[in-house]
């Protein structure tokens, strides 16, 4: 028994002081990305952050779409907001005004030029209509809250697709009235959802709604007094014994030192469990680990926010009318699919493209047969009937599984278009990609830039997964998030261990 504590003490002594620093920032910037709407107006310049997040031939997904706004203007749109620009890509003028202040409030995944000339964007954090009069976006009212990923026009109404939900209503500028329409679930659904849903909601606590993200915004605290109250014990002991050799007064450090211990202890005791449980999850929701649960699917866990009858809880991701067929073809996390209209049940399409497990950015007629899909997975021109899939850039008929695969040879974010038709794709590491060599799209003008920052979100989350390390760690900084959850494990039960060897019997 006493060997064994003694191997528990050293496993949380030195390990504890390596992770206490690392579950420092997990800790900070977890709580955070828990409240991405409070903190969207808070942003930071990309001059100051590592080369990988500096815009450069338009990449870091500045860009997602293009849509025609006058004889000789196109609107560019994407993670910079909306900017009005020339058929040659050459001058630019802001077209953000009237969306709340922050980059997040920015973030636009589509805008819609409905058949009365009125135009709608699909946003982060709810739709807009542009007000000609007022020269302003302004939001619709009614139940337009949430993510929206698309609009599209059907008939005399726009279609608007949030992440849950489709939405119906005639346009009428900013009176316009959004009304939501309830998908029927498809055909073969079997009520499961993805494991990797299951495993995000609990690490974040939004299983359990409002309180979840609570609870694990309070794990967040602990975890932040833990590493700190630790980092204290380590070395506490080391300064006091030099101020008394330097007949120094240690009595507010013994003090300070036995406090921190003594509520190391409790807490440490008090929420073991759960850490290991907020631990271990977090270790699955990035590269390698992700992929043993990607593709797997499981019951929604009863009475918890994912137990809900809406068959199509944070599933869609865009929407497309096609009229040539008549037929609405819906994108999900699972697929695509058709509908003979919007109340109609959706049909899985028996064919379907590749497409990244982190959703398609890209979706769009091609010709009368023919459809564009990208992803992270790369861009290629599907046939949903024949099943025909070739790949955009070399005209390869595509031969492989679909298995959504995270990443391919080109990471597609988007797609923007002159005002001729011409495509140009947009990689996220490359940006703008030429397909013949007398292309050229000038670089980004200083003004979108310096008017582009990162969202304090977006870098909380780029620390909290790691990414923001790889220009120091290279390929290898995916083990950062593994080998932290494994470490922050071992740590949490040798400490408690430790207080039940040592300390629990003193108590």
């Amino acid at each position: 028994m006493n060997k064994n504590w003694k191997v528990y003490k050293k496993l949380h002594r030195w390990p504890g002081l390596i992770i206490a620093f690392v579950l420092l920032w997990f800790g900070f910037t977890g709580i955070i990305m828990n409240h991405r709407e409070f903190f969207s107006p808070v942003e930071t310049g990309r001059k100051f952050l590592p080369e990988q997040y500096r815009y450069k031939n338009w990449n870091n997904a500045a860009l997602k779409g293009s849509v025609n706004a006058g004889a000789d203007s196109v609107i560019v749109y994407g993670n910079i907001g909306a900017w009005l620009t020339d058929t040659g890509f050459r001058k630019f003028i802001s077209f953000n005004r009237g969306f709340p202040e922050g980059i997040d409030n920015r973030k636009i995944y589509d805008i819609h030029r409905a058949a009365d000339g009125n135009l709608y964007a699909a946003t982060l954090f709810g739709v807009y209509c542009f007000d000609r009069a007022e020269g302003r976006w302004q939001k619709l009212p009614g139940e337009a809250d949430g993510t929206f990923m698309g609009i599209e026009s059907y008939g005399d109404e726009i279609l608007v697709l949030e992440r849950s939900h489709l939405y119906r209503g005639r346009p009428s500028g900013k009176n316009t009235i959004l009304q939501k329409i309830d998908i029927p679930a498809p055909e073969g659904y079997n009520g499961k959802i993805t494991l990797f849903e299951t495993v995000w909601q609990i690490h974040s606590g939004e299983i359990f709604g409002i309180p979840g993200k609570i609870y694990v915004d309070i794990l967040g605290i602990v975890t932040i007094f833990l590493s700190v109250t630790g980092i204290i014990y380590f070395f506490a002991p080391g300064f006091i014994k030099g101020r008394i050799r330097k007949d120094k007064p240690a009595e507010k450090l013994i003090r300070v030192n036995k406090w921190s211990l003594k509520w190391h202890n409790k807490l440490g005791a008090w929420t073991f469990i759960l850490l290991i449980i907020l631990y271990f999850t977090g270790m699955f929701l990035r590269p390698p680990l992700l992929l043993t649960i990607a593709n797997a699917n499981v019951k929604p866990v009863r009475f918890t926010h994912l137990d809900q009858p809406n068959p199509w809880y944070d599933k869609l991701r865009d929407i497309l009318y096609d009229p040539e067929s008549g037929k609405l073809l819906l994108a999900a996390y699972d697929g695509i699919y058709y509908m003979d209209s919007p109340e109609a049940q959706p049909k899985r399409f028996v064919y379907q493209p590749p497409v990244s497990v982190m959703g398609i950015t890209v979706f769009e007629k091609y010709d009368n047969a023919y459809f564009l899909v990208g992803s992270f997975t790369g861009l290629y021109i599907w046939n949903p009937l024949s099943g025909e899939t070739y790949d955009y850039f070399t005209l390869e008929p595509f031969t492989g599984e679909v298995t959504g695969r995270p990443v391919g040879l080109f990471k597609i974010t988007g797609m923007i278009k002159n005002q001729e038709g011409k495509r140009y794709p947009v990689d996220y590491d490359k940006g703008v990609v030429y397909t013949e060599p007398t292309e050229e799209i000038p670089e980004m003008p200083g003004e979108i830039i310096r008017e582009s920052g990162m969202s304090l979100w977006n870098l909380c989350l780029e620390i909290h997964t790691g990414r923001f390390f790889q220009g120091l760690f290279s390929d290898f900084y995916i083990l950062i998030v593994p080998l932290a959850g494994i470490t922050g494990i071992i740590v949490v039960i040798s400490g408690y261990m430790v207080w039940r060897r040592k300390y629990r019997r003193t108590e």
